[in-house]
């Protein structure tokens, strides 16, 4: 193992040690408590802690134990990959279909963020005296279905098109372009064009695009939090100077 897959699986131990125990935690309030679950935001919090909890559970532990290994091949350690694009014994199908679940829960993790974006800036800017009237749960809960239905779509169509497995790179069954060895040589380019488009697309449209909606919400945000920031400034210097009227030295 050199230093950098060290790094890699320190970096990656620190995330589980510290997502695993708080995400559970999320999720055993919003169990546990009915006054959280009445409340919408509540749902895409729920969205997200669940997607974080599984890909800690599923895709990260994965990467660590073939980073430990050494990306090594089976034979020698049985953790490698194989031939058949499996890894860590799963096989190639198991792998595919760790790689859908990942792209899914990667995606739907993303768009549940943009989405509870969307759900604070309607709190603050848009209508704070009429959020709680006009927010309802059918309301998160049709956007949240909307996000994984996008997320959706996209895992269907990378684990039809064989997009998904063991990236030697990544070390990890993800988004990886199909085998050339598969592929004959008169359709070798077309298939590349196809994933480059995908993969263009999917992240255009799942974490380009959250980005920009976490970037335009919270900016409106913060430029409300600094209004109120102002008038709580000056009303406090008016208290001040009232104060020193009252009781002269």
């Amino acid at each position: 193992m050199d230093a950098v897959d060290a790094l890699a699986c320190a970096a990656l131990l620190a995330v589980m040690v510290v997502s695993v125990p708080a995400n559970a935690l999320v999720l055993a309030c919003f169990a546990c408590s009915p006054e959280i679950r009445r409340q919408a935001p509540a749902l895409f919090t729920l969205s997200l802690a669940l997607c974080d909890l599984l890909l800690s559970v599923s895709s990260v532990p994965l990467t660590l134990a073939v980073l430990i290994a050494g990306r090594r091949v089976p034979n020698a350690t049985g953790i490698g990959t194989s031939t058949g694009g499996g890894v860590g014994g799963l096989g190639g199908g198991g792998c595919r279909a760790l790689g859908a679940l990942e792209t899914l829960l990667s995606g739907g993790a993303m768009l549940s963020t943009a989405a509870l974006s969307v759900d604070r800036w309607l709190a603050v800017v848009v209508s704070p005296l009429r959020y709680r009237s006009r927010m309802r749960r059918r309301h998160a809960a049709a956007a949240l279905a909307c996000a994984w239905a996008h997320a959706a779509c996209f895992s269907a169509a990378a684990a039809c098109r064989s997009w998904v497995g063991y990236h030697r790179l990544y070390a990890s069954c993800t988004l990886r372009e199909e085998d050339e060895e598969a592929e004959d040589a008169g359709t070798v380019r077309p298939a590349r064009a196809h994933y480059a488009a995908f993969t263009v697309t999917f992240h255009a449209l799942t974490f380009a695009l959250s980005l920009a909606v976490l970037c335009v919400t919270y900016r409106g945000v913060l430029r409300v939090a600094r209004v109120h920031c102002r008038r709580i400034d000056v009303i406090t210097m008016q208290t001040l100077v009232l104060l020193v009227d009252i009781h002269p030295r």
